[in-house]
Order: C-alpha cells, then structure tokens, then sequence
C-alpha cells in the first residue's frame, strides 16, 4: 500500500511537472526586456478603474471615456455625501514615505485631468534637501516639476482626516513619460512583465511598528517614551479605530497583536493581487501616524535599537486569472512545492544580497541578520526553509491560503513598492534560468540544490556594492533609480553620525 501511495504521489507530481513546462516554455520566449510607455500628460496614467477586491490581475489599461465618466460620477456622489473639502494627490518617495498636496474639492476633476505639479527634488532627495546633496548625487533635474496623475480606483475617503480623501499617484514628468525613479512605477512595470509571462501575484505585508508615548519634552537625541505592550485589548479605541479606518480605505486587516518588544505591534494585512498589496502597506505607514496623534501617541517604523521593525512579504505565485495557485503541489505532505516555486526561490536565494539592500536600507535594520551569531562575519548565509520563522525565505504550505514564500529579508523602513518590485524581478529570474535550491537547514535529503552559496552582506556598504552588481536587479529597477538609489544611500552614510545626533531619520519616518 504505501508503493503505491508512493506512485500516486509520482503521478500527481508528474501532471504538475508536465503543465509546469509549458508554461517554462511561454516564460523563456517572453522577452526580458519591457519597452518605456510614453504617455501624453493629458491623460490619466496607468489607471485601474475596476474594484481592486474584485481583480485578479494588475491592470495597466487607459481607462476609456465612459469608463472614467463612471468613475468620476461615483466619486463626486461620495464627496458629495461626506461634504469633502479636500483630496490629498499622493505619492511615494523613495523611502516608501508619502508626499502630497491636498487639492479643494471643487479642483478635483480639473486636476485629474491636467494634474498636479510637484518639485521633483520631493520625492528623491533624502530628508531636509540641502545643497551639497544635491551636488552629492550630481543631478541636473531636481529643480524641475513632475506631475501627480491620480489612479482614481485608489481614491478613498480618510476616517482618521477631517473632511478630506485621498488618491494614489503615479509620477509622470511635464512631457508625459513615467518618472523612471518612482517606485510604485516600477513596481506595476514588474508586474506587468509577470503577466506577460502568464502569472499574478498574490501578496500581502506583515509589519511591526513602534508606539511612543508623546513626551512634553523631546530633546534633540532621543525619543524613548515606549508604551507598555500593547495587549488585544489594550487601548481598544486606538485599535479599533486604526482597524476600521484601514478597512475603509481598502486595506484589510487579516490580524493584529503585540509583539515581541514593549510598544511593539505587528499587523497583518489580507493578501491582494497585483499591486494593492504595495498600496495598502503604503497607506498604512501614513495612516496609523496620523490615527496615534489623535491619541497622543507617536509611531514609528524606524527604530535605532539593536532590534528592528520587520516588514515581511508573504506571497504566492498563481496563474494570470488568479484561478490557481502555480506554488502548490498536488502531492501530500507538509512539504511540498511545485518546480515552479522552486525556481521562485532559487531566484530570491540568487539575489539575495542585493535584494537585502532594497529591503534593509537603514545600517540598523541590518544588525537582525546576524543577531543569532557570535562571530564577527561579514555575511550570513541565506537560508530557506519550510515553517521556519528563522530563514530569510520561508516556505509556507499549511493554512487555507495555500503554499506562499514568505520573504523576510526585508525591515519596515523598506520602501513597500520596491520590496514588491525586486522579489518579482528576482522570483522571475530563477524562473528563466536553471539553477536549482539549496538545501534547507534541517532537510539534508533534499534533492533541490543551488549551484552556488547566496550571501548577505552585514554591511550596507557591502549591499550596495552587491546591488549595483547584480545585473539582473539593475536591468528590471532600470539603471536610473539604481543611480538615484545608490547614490542617496552613500549620502546617508556619510552623514549618519551627524543624523543620529538629530534624530533625522526618527523624525521622518514618524
């Protein structure tokens, strides 16, 4: 009996294999290389005009006249209905924090047809812009403007803001071509090249932030007035209210809990296709800012202690109608994944060092690489494994949610739509290519295998260097925000003894 469990397990994995290949077949004609599209400033961008719960897949279309004309109905009968005074035109910089400006209601369908003008120097200088920075990173363009081109099926009324609603932008320069620098641009452009190749995404980020109680004085050092732990039922208004507003602006709270510091929460949000996931970790860093002050609190993702705020991307590969998952396995057992999801992560394990970059872009999210070692190394293996929390990759295949990797290379300072971004870009090239995986911590039996060791460099000096390697990365992000990237990372080295003093980046990202 148990031979022929054995051959029914075969024979189910050999049906999985054959259609596998197909699709790797479809995958390899695909070209790597995804042309620029040009769009005219008159229009409204790369807008989805369908319920994103309702989608299966990213959409890039050009919503159509009658198309926008419902849209826009819809919204004018929710401003009139809230007796709106404001909307917010949003967009992320490149550190994942939101920069806007808020519009009188009565300009709204006039700015979404022309726009709203932003200096770029907003969105890809670090904080507090100063001359020499701008010389640091040599850019001839930072005085010009950009425009800010609503995605109106991200408009959304804010319960934690007065009287006000907000849209996701994408970045547009005044000729119409896409800002090459904006990360949620680049994240829809990964996207896209993943539906070409016949799979979607589904995803969803797990985060930790931090809870201060506001002090009535804050020196110009330190900021270390930590909440006791937040229980479940602790602070049930700040909770609830947090909750139910992120419902009503989209995203779906799956859990909530304290975590493992005092002050320390982790939340996780229900996992979306395409690029809602991105969107709704976007709105939350934004969000819960502003629903603590209502409360006299402060949070923040950043932290400067030797723990670190995590900000995991939980997600699973499925086919272009979001009907199947390509992770699971038709065989039984604990530990199983397709061939397909093998590749995935052979792919994430190939890029692993410069993905670090793009994930722990602060030198205190990297000191949690190495917390467990005594040594003094320069890098730390990347590990995989299956229902293993300590693995930088962890492959999950219990749960009505079906197999999902969980990449949790990544800290909640990370820019949500370029962790996004690098692990399709890195997951597609283990799909294109033939290595295989390397053997997980306790699974010496294993028959998957990597040709060679992946690394992660403790240093953020180290990562750099390893991100503008990696060809891959450079090709899919495009080399002019790797230019842009690497470049303000180097700034905020140099001058990292002088913003700890300050408590610059505590004070951003507050």
């Amino acid at each position: 009996m148990n031979n022929e469990g054995d051959l029914l397990q075969e024979d189910a994995r050999d049906e999985d294999n054959e259609t596998e290949a197909h699709r790797m077949n479809k995958l390899r004609r695909t070209r790597k290389e995804v042309t620029k599209p040009q769009i005219s400033s008159t229009e409204i961008g790369e807008m989805d005009i369908s319920n994103s719960k309702d989608n299966t897949r990213d959409s890039t279309q050009i919503p159509t006249a009658p198309q926008l004309s419902s849209r826009m109905k819809h919204i004018k009968q929710e401003m009139a209905k809230n007796h709106l005074q404001f909307v917010r035109f949003e967009a992320t910089d490149l550190h994942g924090v939101s920069r806007s400006k808020s519009i009188p209601a009565h300009f709204f369908q006039e700015k979404v047809i022309h726009g709203v003008f932003m200096p770029r120097g907003y969105l890809e200088l670090i904080p507090n812009p100063k001359d020499n920075e701008v010389d640091h990173i040599r850019a001839t363009c930072f005085n010009s403007d950009i425009v800010l081109m609503p995605e109106l099926s991200t408009f959304r009324v804010l319960p934690w803001a007065e009287r006000t609603a907000r849209v996701i932008c994408d970045t547009f320069t005044v000729t119409g071509e896409p800002l090459l620098t904006s990360p949620r641009y680049i994240a829809k452009r990964q996207l896209s090249q993943l539906q070409d190749c016949g799979f979607s995404l589904l995803s969803a980020f797990i985060y930790d932030f931090c809870i201060f109680g506001v002090p009535e004085i804050i020196n110009s050092k330190t900021i270390s007035f930590p909440a006791s732990t937040l229980l479940n039922n602790h602070d049930q208004p700040f909770i609830q209210e947090l909750v139910d507003g992120l419902y009503h602006t989209g995203a779906n709270v799956e859990s909530f809990s304290s975590s493992t510091r005092p002050g320390q929460m982790e939340i996780c949000f229900l996992p979306e296709f395409g690029i809602s996931s991105a969107d709704n970790a976007f709105t939350l860093r934004t969000g819960v800012k502003e629903v603590a002050r209502k409360y006299n609190y402060i949070t923040s993702f950043f932290i400067k202690t030797e723990f670190c705020n995590s900000g995991i991307l939980s997600h699973s590969l499925w086919d272009v109608g979001g009907e199947k998952n390509v992770f699971c396995s038709s065989s039984s057992g604990a530990k199983q994944i397709t061939i397909t999801g093998e590749k995935w992560l052979a792919g994430l394990l190939k890029h692993s060092a410069a993905l670090s970059c793009l994930m722990a872009p602060a030198v205190s999210c990297r000191k949690r690489y190495s917390k467990e070692s005594k040594d003094q190394k320069e890098s730390v293996p990347a590990m995989w494994g299956y229902n293993d929390n300590s693995c930088a990759f962890n492959i999950k295949c219990h749960g009505e949610k079906g197999t999902r990797i969980e990449n949790k290379l990544g800290s909640a300072t990370a820019n949500p739509y370029l962790v996004l971004a690098a692990t399709v870009a890195a997951g597609l090239d283990g799909l294109q290519s033939s290595d295989g995986v390397s053997a997980g911590p306790d699974d010496d039996s294993t028959e998957l295998y990597q040709s060679k060791s992946s690394e992660i460099p403790l240093k953020l000096e180290d990562a750099l260097v390893a991100l503008e390697e990696d060809q891959c990365l450079r090709q899919a992000l495009g080399e002019t925000f790797i230019r842009y990237f690497v470049a303000m990372k180097k700034y905020e080295l140099e001058n990292e003894e002088t913003d700890a003093e300050r408590n610059k980046f505590l004070e951003y990202f507050i």
